[in-house]
């Protein structure tokens, strides 16, 4: 009896040390810091930042596409938290992001831009690297080894025409076709895309590649305009009869308004991710997290309804199937001085002869 006695009490010394262990040892730490909202994957990930996000009350997001309103309202709409953003060209991002951090300056939670740009805040050590239950569903590439930007929406480089001035017969097949002086006046291309046109250059093969677009502009002249939704309403009016580098996106909603526009696929076809990010002294975290996990799950639809490309394998966009080429965003940012020059020599200063 001495003996069970022993046991006994033993058994029970043990159950009330159980008992008697701290919180944090028995369920995760809650988190607090921006890092730590990031990177949460407790069960209770979802509810606890609803609830601190709707305490926060609000997300600041910079961004470049307009699209993005569209889903921004729909997050302000499902959880009652308002959104302010502030929409810039890609460069006017990066630069704003940087000297704001240089000023001690941290209103921004979400920058929305393109990848070169994300990746050249990733060297400046101003972004966070994120969890996100969502993060598998992305098509290969979209989430970089980081983990500090992802991809939420493919922006392919397209050629598209205006059907009332180019016939079908006459469509140019290569890049080669467009030496035929039928193409005279007839070229147009938007005015900053150093990446598409260095990127096309090295896939093409070089040196054989630059001469050939050195005679194409000496040849049938190129027009030049700023912003691809612009080159697009260009080609659309017929003022530019053939677009070389236009977002694909651009041309579903001129086409559905009676446009007389048509995309033009000619190979290779070139693309680059369109990305978020959450920068590190983000100042309403679970808000940011919580619009993360929305971008990623149901505004991938909002802007898939868009014509826009989107990053989920969930969704059949039409280039699900298409061999694309995806601009290595290292890469355009070691090589963006060497692929601007070449822009400038070969395009512009040919059209000016």
């Amino acid at each position: 009896m001495k003996t069970f006695t022993g046991i006994s009490a033993s058994i029970i010394l043990l159950a009330g040390g159980c008992l008697a262990l701290p919180a944090d040892a028995q369920t995760p730490k809650k988190p607090t810091t921006v890092d730590e909202v990031a990177m949460y994957q407790g069960g209770d990930r979802d509810d606890l930042l609803i609830a601190a996000a709707k305490k926060e009350g609000e997300v600041s997001i910079y961004q470049a596409y307009p699209a993005l309103n569209s889903v921004e309202a729909a997050f302000t709409k499902k959880y009652g938290i308002k959104v302010k953003n502030w929409r810039a060209g890609s460069e006017a991002i990066l630069q704003r992001v940087i000297t704001e951090s240089r000023g001690s300056r941290f209103d921004v939670d979400i920058v929305q831009n393109n990848a070169p740009e994300q990746e050249a805040l990733h060297r400046e050590k101003l972004l966070q690297e994120v969890y996100s239950p969502h993060l598998k569903d992305l098509v290969p590439g979209a989430s970089p080894a980081h983990k500090e930007w992802v991809g939420i929406t493919l922006d392919v480089w397209t050629a598209a025409y205006n059907s009332d001035k180019i016939k079908k017969e006459d469509l140019p097949k290569t890049y080669q076709d467009l030496l035929n002086p039928k193409y005279k006046n007839k070229l147009g291309v938007e005015a900053n895309d150093y990446g598409w046109f260095g990127y096309l250059l090295s896939e093409l093969g070089e040196p054989q590649s630059k001469k050939l677009f050195s005679d194409i502009v000496k040849t049938n002249g190129m027009s030049f305009r700023k912003g691809h939704s612009l080159l697009a309403t260009m080609v659309s009016s017929g003022e530019v009869p053939i677009g070389l580098s236009l977002y694909s996106w651009t041309v579903p909603p001129m086409k559905k308004k009676g446009a007389p526009v048509e995309p033009l696929l000619l190979q290779p076809i070139l693309a680059q991710f369109s990305t978020m990010a959450m920068v590190k002294k983000a100042p309403h975290p679970n808000a940011a997290m919580l619009f993360y996990d929305f971008m990623l799950n149901e505004g991938q639809q909002i802007l898939a309804d868009q014509d826009f490309v989107v990053t989920t394998k969930k969704i059949v966009t039409p280039f699900t199937n298409v061999p694309l080429k995806i601009l290595d965003p290292g890469r355009a940012l070691d090589t963006q001085d060497k692929w601007t020059q070449e822009y400038e020599n070969i395009l512009i200063k040919n059209d000016k002869q």
